[in-house]
Parts: C-alpha cells; structure tokens; sequence
C-alpha cells in the first residue's frame, strides 16, 4: 500500500498552489512597503541605491517567518472551501474518510514549514537582523562611500566643504563646484572650477579632488591681500573620516539565535531586565512556531461554509485571527520583557486559549451532525446582506418616485 494515496495528492496539489501564491505576495507586499521606506533614507543618507536589495534581502527573512504561516493557513483553507463548495468532500466524507485523514498531507506540508520557520527564526534571521542594522551603520558612518548632494554644502573631512552644481555619469564627472577648505592656522583657501573628478590614492585615508578650469583665492593672516590665481589643473587632497567599526553580533534581542537566547536569559550575572527580555523573545518565537502545528485545523474548521452557501467569511475570519494572534504575542512579549508578567505566562496563556478555542472549532465541524463553529457569524452576516440589499432597493424606490414627481 502507498503511503500517499490518490486522494493524498490531489489534495496536495490544491494545497501547494495556493499556499504558494500566498506567501509570494503576502512577502512581496512587506518587502514593498518597506522598500519605500528604505528608498527614502538611502537617499536622505546620500547612499548608493544598491544598498537598497541588500537590506531587503536581509529582512527577508523575517517576512518569511510572517508570510509562511499566513501561507499555510491560506492555501489549506482555500483547498478545503474548494472540496466543499464542489460537493467532493461530502463525497470523501461518505466514502468513510474522516476529516482527519484528509488532514494527512496538510499536515505533512505544516511540519515541513514549522521546522523551516524554526531555522528561520532561530538561526537565520538573528544574523540577517544583525547584518541589516550593519548596513544601517555603515551608511549613516559613510562607509558605503556616501554621494555627494548637489546643490547643497557639503562638510568633509579637514575642515573642507564643497558645493556642487551638477553631477553626471554617477558622480563621475562634476561641474560647477565651490570649494573651501581651512587650517588650524588660519590659513584657507576658496576655489571655484568649472569641473572636477574625484581620484583614488595610494592611500586608502585620502582621496584627491581635481579642479579644472577654475580661480583659487588663498588667504593667510600674514598676508596684506590675498593670492589669486587661475588654473588649468589642481589637486586637492581630501583626508577621509575615520570611520567607527560597527558592534559585535547581540546589541538586541532579535539578533540573539535560540540557544544565545536561553544561555542569556539563564545567565544571573546579568540583570533582570535583560534576562527577561531574552526569556520573552525565546518564548515569542517558539508559541509562533508551534502555533502552526495548529493551523491546519483552524483551516479545515473556516473553510467549510454553511450548505447552500459560499460565503467566505471563513477567508476574513481566518485573516483577522492570525493577525490578532500575533499582535497579541507582540504584546505578550514586550510585558514580558519589561518584567510586568513572566514571559511563560504571558505567552503560553493566550496560546492555550487560541489552542482551545481552535481544537472546539474542529470539534464541532468534525464530530457535531450539521455542526457550524461560525454558524451564528454567518447568520448575522447574511442578515445584515439582506438588511443593505432592502435599504438599497427601498433607496432607488425612492429616487424613482423624486423623479416621477419632478417629471409632473
């Protein structure tokens, strides 16, 4: 006998598609609106846009972790609305398959994803955080090699500033600058050209500007007036800031893998706060991934309508539990941390009460003849429908008879 049986695959390929679909878009809609954001603080830093993919591709492992339970959910309830409202699970059902055993390849897929979402956010996702917030760092440091704005003053290294009317061929070529640069001696001096590159040097501290075309004016208390003179070519040295190296892996919790986490929050020479905010983001991570072991039956227990219906309420409800459920950990966690409520109690209680209140809905749609766990919801639903159908009827009933009595 085959481990997996006609029925299994089938079912299989109506999950896999869906559940797929899901998590591609529900990734792709963080990464976008997250891309918008880090657009602007490129810019705001005068980075390169480059940066951009890289720190998107290091939080995507942390929308990964979002969209990969909202993913199962989605594509094994969509499978089983699809079952039902096609009459074949009826047919499965009186062929004596219980809801159990069509949940086997669900299951299979809601394994496979929690052990992934478990390297994910116990191991892959502290380093991507950290390498993330080293991207951040080096670009407000200037390590990424920053660009220079146009049009405004622009304060470098040795008490140099320069101004820049126009930048073409990716700041390769400069027109239009202003230079002005002063010692500790009072010396300075204030150049303007026509154009202007900047050049690398042996030494990795400085880099060179060279002017061309343009009238430099050198000041000196010494001096009764001022040099001026014109040139054709002039280098200006530039000494690079030094730039502080970036902290060690662990300045937050979220970059903390699982075992730093329990070492940490098991660690008494550290001070409580920091022992629980370590117990809370260990406990965090742990309820959201077992929380998935759940989902296939919170799934099945919405995607089932009401007969003679196709009401996907069960899609909405389904949404909005998923997002509260986590929502509340979030809370969980930060009183947790702040030592308000131990992180165990504050975590593993709402996770037993989601726990409960999934296996009853199971229960019902399982086991309970003509049993509905959102039967109530669909009734109200479907009575506010009809409720908005007559106001609107009753609306255009109204304006016809207005219309009626202006035509008169």
């Amino acid at each position: 006998m085959k481990f997996l049986t006609a029925t299994d695959r089938y079912i299989a390929r109506l999950v896999f598609v869906p559940m797929v679909g899901t998590l591609v878009v529900a990734a792709m809609l963080l990464l976008l609106e997250k891309m918008l954001r880090l657009f602007d603080f490129v810019a705001a830093e005068g980075g390169p846009v480059s940066v951009v993919w890289r720190m998107l591709a290091n939080l995507m492992p942390e929308y990964l972790s979002l969209g990969i339970p909202i993913g199962l959910l989605l594509g094994i309830l969509l499978a089983f609305r699809k079952l039902a409202l096609s009459s074949e699970l009826d047919i499965y059902r009186a062929v004596g398959k219980s809801y159990w055993r069509l949940l086997r390849v669900p299951y299979m897929f809601a394994l496979v994803l929690a052990a992934i979402n478990l390297a994910i956010v116990g191991f892959v996702q502290p380093y991507s955080r950290y390498l993330y917030e080293e991207l951040r760092f080096d670009l407000r440091s200037g390590a990424l090699g920053a660009s220079i704005k146009v049009g405004e003053f622009n304060k470098l290294g040795g008490n140099l500033t320069i101004r820049i009317d126009e930048s073409r061929n990716q700041g390769k070529d400069l027109a239009g600058l202003f230079v002005y640069g002063e010692s500790e001696s009072k010396q300075s001096i204030a150049v303007t050209a026509e154009k202007g590159a900047f050049l690398r040097t042996d030494d990795p501290d400085t880099i060179i500007l060279r002017l061309d075309n343009g009238t430099l004016v050198h000041d000196d208390p010494k001096y009764i007036n001022p040099r001026v003179l014109s040139f054709t070519n002039h280098d200006v040295p530039i000494p690079l800031p030094k730039i502080e190296a970036f902290r060690d892996r662990g300045g937050k919790d979220r970059e903390y893998t699982l075992p730093e986490l329990l070492k940490v929050s098991g660690d008494m020479s550290l001070s409580g706060e920091l022992r629980d905010k370590a117990a809370s983001n260990f406990h965090f991570r742990l309820v959201e991934v077992v929380m998935m072991l759940l989902m296939p039956l919170l799934a099945l227990a919405l995607a089932i309508p009401p007969k003679r219906s196709t009401s996907a309420l069960g899609v909405f409800l389904s949404i909005v539990m998923v997002v509260t459920y986590h929502k509340i950990n979030e809370y969980g966690a930060g009183i947790g941390g702040m030592g308000v409520v131990e992180p165990v109690i504050a975590l593993w209680v709402p996770f037993l009460i989601f726990a409960a209140l999934i296996l009853w809905m199971y229960h019902v749609i399982a086991h309970v003849p003509g049993g509905q766990p959102i039967g109530a919801l669909e009734k109200l639903v479907e009575q506010i429908g009809k409720g908005l159908k007559k106001l609107l009827r009753f609306g255009k009933r109204r304006s016809r008879l207005i219309k009626a009595e202006a035509a008169t």
